[in-house]
C-alpha cells in the first residue's frame, strides 16, 4: 500500500505545477459545483484562490525569498477570470515580473501566463549610476523634452539577466512627432535596456459615418448641450486647440463638411460610441479602460495621423484638411487604449499595431454601415484616403501595400505599422478563412494551405481574452501560445475553434511553441498540410491505447500496483490513473506503450502530472521520473518539481514518424520520505 501524501491540497484552487522557465501553464479545471456563482462570487473565488496559490510560491512564478506580489483587479470574460499580478524585489518594482492567473469561476486555476523567466536571485540595490544622469540619458532619447514626469528605480528581468534599472517617462517629440517614453536605464553600466513608447499612432483613415441623422449621447446642463457622453466617464469630443468639450444651445451637432472640426467630433464621438457597445455585447467589458472609463478624444491634430498615449486620442486631418474620426481610425486608437489597460500593458515585438487594427475591423463589423459609410471590411484607410494613395493596411493581402504577409524572425525589429501584417493575416484568416463564401476576398496562405475561418466576433472573442493573458513580455509567439489558451478557456467542449486558431497562425508562418496548449477532444478542423505526404487515413485522432487507464492494466506495460484506483491521489478524469512510486522506500516503478506514428503526420505527446512529496529540501532532487520517447529524453522530473494540482505536459514527437517507439515513464525513489508521480489523460495527438 502506498503511503498517503503529506502535504494537504491548497483550499479553492488546484495550484500549478513547476514549468519550464518563461512558459506557461495548463492546470486542470476541478469539477463544477452543484450552481454556478455569480460573477461577484467568482471574482472573489478567484482573487481568495491565487492568493492562497502565490503565497505557496510555485516553481513557475521564479520567485525568490526578497520577492512580494501586488494582486490587481480581476478581469471576468465568458466564465474564466483572469487574475493579474505584478512583483516587487525587496520593495522595488519589478519590470518584466508580472503574470496572469486564469481560474474558472470556483476558483481552480485553468492557466499561468508569467513573463519572468528566471529567479532574480541576489541582487544589490544600491546603484552605481546617479538619478540625474539616468534622467539625461532618458532625455536623449528624444529630439525635444518638455516635461520629465519622474525617475524610479526598478529591477530589470526582461533581459539575459535582472539587472538594477532607473525608469524614466519623458514627454516631448520623437522622430515621429509627440512622444511619452519610458526609458530604463542600467543603474550600473549606463546602458538603455528598453524604450517604451506610449504615444501610440495609427495611420487609420477619416470616414463619414452615416446614414444621418447620427444618434450621439450627449450631456444637457441647463440650456447647453455638450458633447460628452453622460453614461461613461471620461468619453467626450474636444477641440485640440484648447480642449474644450464642443458644446451648444441646441442638440444639433456638425454641418456635413468633414474640414469642419465639429463635424469631426461627430464622426469621432459616435465611432467611440459604437465601440463602447461592441466591447460590451460582444466582449462583455466595462468600457475601453475596463472598468468604465475612456479618454477625451480631442480633433485637431496638424498632421495626417491619429494617436493615443495614456491620457487622449487625438485625431488628425487627411491631406485634403477633413479630419479623420472614422469607426476604424477611432477604434484602432481606443483600441491601444484597450491594450494598455489589460494586463502586460501595450503590446510588444511588432504586434501592437495589429491588435489596434482587429479593434478597428471589429467595431466596423458590428457597425455595419451601408457601404456608402465606412461599411465593414479589412481594410484600413479605404474610406477618405488619408495621403492620397487609397488604403493605409489591408489586412487580407498586406503585401498589396508593402506590408508583409508573413512572420519572419525579422518582424520584431520591423517599423511597428509593417510589422502589423502577419498579425492582421492571421486574423483576418480566423475571421473568414482563406476562401470566404461571404462576398470577402480570397487570402492567400504562406504555407499552401486552406484555412476555415469562425467569423468576426469569435475571432475578436478570442483576441481579447488572449489580451487578458498577456504580459510585459508579448510577441508574436506568445500571441500565438495565448490566443491556443484563449480558445480552450472559451471553447471547453470542442476543438473547432483551437484548430482555427492553430491553422491561421500555421498559415502566417507563426511557429509551433514548446509547452503550447493542445486540443484532444471535440471536432477538430483541417490542420495544415505535413511536409511528406500523409497517410491515405490522415494525421488525426489520438495513436495510444487506454490512454485515461480506464480500462485497467490494459494495452501498458507497468509496474505491479501502478495502474489503479487507489484513493490515496485523486485521478486527473475518471476513476483510474498511473501512480508510480510513492513508498519512501528505495524504489523503481515504469511504465510504458509502443506506438507508430505514420509518416508524414505531425505529432504531440501530452500527459498530466501531478507530483507529491514529503521531501522538504528545496536543492536536492532525490526521487526522479524520467519521461521517454523512444531513446529521446524529453524531461525529467523531481520532488523539487512538487505542487498541488495536475498540469499538462506537451512535446512534440514529430520527428518518430514512420517508425515504432515507445513512450516511457521511470520513477526512481530514494531509501526515505515519499515522492509521487502520478499520470493521467496522456494523449499521442496527430495532425
Amino acid at each position: 500500500m502506498k503511503l498517503s501524501p503529506r502535504l494537504a491540497a491548497l483550499t479553492g484552487a488546484a495550484a500549478a505545477g513547476v514549468i519550464a522557465a518563461g512558459t506557461a501553464a495548463a492546470v486542470q479545471a476541478a469539477p463544477p459545483g452543484p450552481a454556478a456563482p455569480n460573477p461577484a462570487q467568482a471574482r472573489a473565488a478567484a482573487a481568495d484562490s491565487t492568493r492562497a496559490l502565490v503565497a505557496n510560491r510555485p516553481a513557475y512564478l521564479q520567485a525568490g525569498s526578497d520577492d512580494a506580489f501586488v494582486q490587481k483587479p480581476v478581469i471576468s470574460s465568458e466564465g474564466t477570470q483572469y487574475v493579474p499580478y505584478e512583483r516587487t524585489y525587496k520593495g522595488l518594482p519589478v519590470v518584466g515580473g508580472d503574470f496572469v492567473l486564469a481560474t474558472d469561476s470556483a476558483g481552480n486555476l485553468k492557466y499561468a501566463s508569467v513573463a519572468q523567466q528566471r529567479p532574480i536571485g541576489a541582487l544589490a540595490t544600491t546603484p552605481a549610476l546617479t538619478q540625474a544622469a539616468a534622467a539625461a540619458t532618458a532625455r536623449a532619447q528624444l529630439k525635444t523634452v518638455s516635461a520629465v514626469e519622474g525617475t524610479t528605480l526598478v529591477v530589470y528581468t526582461l533581459g539575459a539577466a535582472p539587472a538594477l534599472a532607473w525608469e524614466t517617462t519623458v514627454r516631448g517629440t520623437g522622430a515621429d512627432g509627440p512622444s511619452r517614453l519610458t526609458v530604463d536605464v542600467d543603474a550600473r553600466t549606463g546602458a538603455v535596456l528598453r524604450k517604451q513608447e506610449h504615444v501610440v499612432r495609427g495611420t487609420g483613415t477619416g470616414a463619414w459615418n452615416g446614414p444621418s441623422p447620427l444618434t450621439l449621447n450627449t450631456t444637457q446642463s441647463g440650456s447647453t448641450y455638450t458633447m460628452k457622453d453622460p453614461t461613461v466617464t471620461n468619453l467626450s469630443c474636444q477641440d485640440a486647440a484648447n480642449n474644450t468639450t464642443f458644446s451648444g444651445s441646441d442638440d444639433v451637432w456638425g454641418n456635413g463638411t468633414a474640414t469642419n472640426k465639429e463635424t469631426g467630433c461627430v464622426d469621432a464621438l459616435f465611432s467611440a460610441q459604437t465601440e463602447h457597445k461592441m466591447l460590451a455585447q460582444w466582449l462583455g467589458r466595462n468600457g475601453a479602460n475596463g472598468n468604465g472609463g475612456y479618454w477625451p478624444i480631442r480633433v485637431g491634430l496638424n498632421d495626417q495621423n491619429a494617436y493615443y498615449d495614456g491620457s487622449q486620442v487625438q485625431i488628425g486631418k487627411n491631406t485634403a484638411g477633413q479630419w479623420i474620426g472614422s469607426l476604424d481610425v477611432v477604434a484602432h486608437e481606443i483600441g491601444h487604449g484597450i491594450d494598455d489597460n489589460t494586463p502586460g500593458g501595450i503590446s510588444g515585438g511588432g504586434t501592437q499595431e495589429f491588435v489596434a487594427d482587429t479593434f478597428g475591423a471589429a467595431t466596423e463589423w458590428f457597425a455595419n454601415e451601408p457601404s456608402s459609410y465606412d461599411a465593414p471590411d479589412f481594410l484600413v484607410g479605404e474610406k477618405i484616403n488619408l495621403v492620397g494613395s487609397g488604403p493605409i493596411r489591408n489586412m487580407y493581402n498586406p503585401s498589396a501595400l508593402g506590408d508583409p504577409n508573413c512572420y519572419s524572425s525579422s518582424i520584431p525589429s520591423t517599423e511597428v505599422h509593417a510589422a502589423a501584417g502577419p498579425g492582421n493575416h492571421w486574423f483576418y484568416l480566423l475571421a473568414n478563412g482563406s476562401s470566404p463564401t461571404n462576398g470577402q476576398p480570397s487570402s492567400s496562405t504562406c504555407n499552401s494551405s486552406s484555412v476555415s475561418g469562425l467569423g468576426i466576433q469569435k475571432a475578436i472573442k478570442i483576441m481579447y481574452n488572449a489580451m487578458l493573458l498577456k504580459t510585459s513580455s508579448s510577441s508574436y509567439l506568445k500571441y500565438r501560445v495565448w490566443t491556443l489558451q484563449a480558445a480552450k478557456n472559451l471553447y471547453p467542449s470542442s476543438c473547432t475553434e483551437f484548430n482555427a486558431v492553430k491553422a491561421a497562425w500555421a498559415a502566417v508562418s507563426v511557429p509551433a511553441q514548446s509547452g503550447e496548449p493542445t486540443c484532444a477532444g471535440g471536432t477538430p478542423t483541417p490542420t495544415p498540410t505535413a511536409t511528406t505526404t500523409p497517410p491515405s487515413g490522415g494525421c488525426s485522432g489520438n495513436k495510444l491505447a487506454n490512454p485515461g487507464f480506464e480500462s485497467g492494466n490494459v494495452s501498458w506495460t507497468a509496474s505491479s500496483g501502478v495502474i489503479t484506483t487507489d484513493s490515496g491521489q485523486a485521478a486527473h478524469g475518471g476513476s483510474y490513473k498511473a501512480w508510480l512510486d510513492g513508498y519512501g522506500s528505495s524504489h523503481t516503478d515504469t511504465l510504458s506503450q509502443s506506438v507508430t506514428i505514420p509518416a508524414g503526420c505531425r505529432a504531440t505527446f501530452s500527459f498530466w502530472l501531478h507530483i507529491d512529496s514529503a521531501e522538504t529540501t528545496t536543492g536536492t532532487a532525490y526521487d526522479k521520473l524520467t519521461v521517454k520517447a523512444g531513446s529521446t529524453t524529453l524531461a525529467t522530473y523531481s520532488n523539487l518539481n512538487k505542487a498541488t494540482g495536475y498540469v499538462q505536459r506537451s512535446f512534440d514527437i514529430s520527428s518518430l514518424a514512420g517508425t515504432p517507439a515507445t513512450i516511457s515513464f521511470s520513477g526512481v525513489e530514494d531509501s526515505s520520505l515519499q515522492t509521487s508521480f502520478v499520470v493521467d489523460d496522456t494523449a499521442v495527438t496527430l495532425s
